[in-house]
């Protein structure tokens, strides 16, 4: 991530956060935008908060803790390593420590704390503004690399697990969760709430218990399940294969997977795109292509008015009658060709006086070696045409 980027600029839940029981459970860390309101409580890696912040439950973080000014926790914070509480923190519960403790005045902690490490008692700075003094002297040495080090830590570009990032101003709670930029919510994950943001994707295998509105495009990933309405109020809704939305559907243009579900009404003001999973998609465009091109090759050897098949390289004849009978004869080692047509058997079956009437005995040219057949292959090719 740059270092001219702004790592609040959207509401970011990485893979596999759940909210549990009223809190918010992540594997990484947990920044939040100053002025925000988290109703629940949060347990993370690292848990960092801006001004003016207030948590409606316990914080249990598994390294440090940052409070910075004015924030306020309805229960209990728990930290693995070290705290930092800026001045006027209120602490509705008890505060415990493993390591060392930097407390700010006026800070309220209800229910006492305890530190293993140093305690020490000042106004400790704002996040921010220890991050921006501290990457500033290292830029101002010349530092650059550890600078872009330091910020990466922060922004967890290098970290196994991406952090939960709540953008400035935000509102979170097992009802809503309100924020004016984008919102992403990645694979794995099961929220509780609605869900308002600018612009929304969710990712595959996630189960959110609300509903998803957002000014411009919403887009869901395989798997998903949404246990409410799906709404956009003029951008594109794109749902893909084996997605399950228990509610309707309005915005300008859709684009549905044929393997999705859902289970109200879908409202578009635009197109409707109904698009097949990718397999199918592939069988689709080629039996397409085939019956674009029947008919219109000519090299093809198919008629597409009559379906009539070229004899030319089949061997099928294009005459709709009756098709003559083939017989070969192998009695003699020169085989006869006999052609018997419909007709002529029905006259033979009719005259008997004549057995040979509708029989054609090819030519001395049309036999293999140039010579007649002997009477006895002859005899046998006139039995047989009687028995037809």
């Amino acid at each position: 991530m740059s270092l001219r980027s702004d790592p609040l600029d959207r509401l970011a839940i990485p893979d596999g956060t759940t909210v549990e029981e009223h809190d918010l459970v992540a594997d990484g860390d947990v920044v939040v935008g100053g002025q925000s309101v988290v109703e629940f409580g949060v347990r993370g890696r690292n848990v960092i908060a801006g001004e003016r912040v207030r948590f409606g439950g316990d914080i249990e973080a598994s390294e440090d803790c940052r409070l910075d000014m004015w924030c306020d926790v309805e229960g209990n914070v728990l930290v693995g390593e070290d705290a930092y509480l800026g001045e006027r923190v209120h602490v509705a519960g008890q505060l415990m420590v493993s390591g060392d403790l930097d407390i700010g005045d006026d800070v309220d902690i209800e229910e006492g704390f305890e530190a293993n490490g140093w305690i020490v008692i000042r106004n400790p700075m704002p996040t921010i503004v220890f991050l921006f003094v501290y990457l500033s002297q290292l830029l101002r040495m010349g530092e650059q690399e550890a600078a872009e080090d330091v910020w990466n830590e922060v922004t967890g570009d290098d970290r196994e697990h991406d952090p939960v990032l709540v953008p400035r101003s935000a509102r979170v709670s097992d009802d809503a969760w309100r924020v004016s930029t984008p919102a992403t919510v990645g694979d794995d994950c099961r929220l509780h709430g609605n869900l308002r943001a600018k612009r929304i994707t969710v990712g595959e295998d996630t189960e959110i218990f609300g509903s998803l509105r957002a000014k411009d495009d919403v887009s869901v990933a395989t798997g998903t399940v949404i246990h409410g309405d799906v709404t956009t109020r003029g951008g594109t809704v794109r749902i893909d294969r084996g997605v399950e939305v228990r509610g309707d559907v309005s915005c300008e243009d859709l684009e549905l997977d044929d393997d999705a579900e859902v289970d109200g009404a879908i409202r578009a003001r635009g197109e409707v795109s109904i698009v097949r999973s990718e397999g199918e998609e592939s069988v689709e465009r080629s039996t397409d292509e085939e019956s674009e091109t029947t008919g219109t090759d000519p090299d093809d050897g198919t008629d597409a008015d009559a379906g009539a098949v070229d004899d030319g390289e089949h061997g099928t004849d294009e005459d709709t009658g009756p098709t003559p009978a083939i017989v070969r004869v192998d009695d003699d080692p020169t085989p006869a060709i006999v052609r018997v047509d419909d007709a002529d058997s029905e006259d033979t079956a009719d005259d008997a006086d004549d057995p040979a009437d509708g029989v054609e005995i090819p030519d001395a040219e049309e036999s293999t070696n140039g010579e007649m057949p002997s009477e006895d292959g002859l005899a046998g090719v006139i039995a047989e045409a009687e028995e037809r």
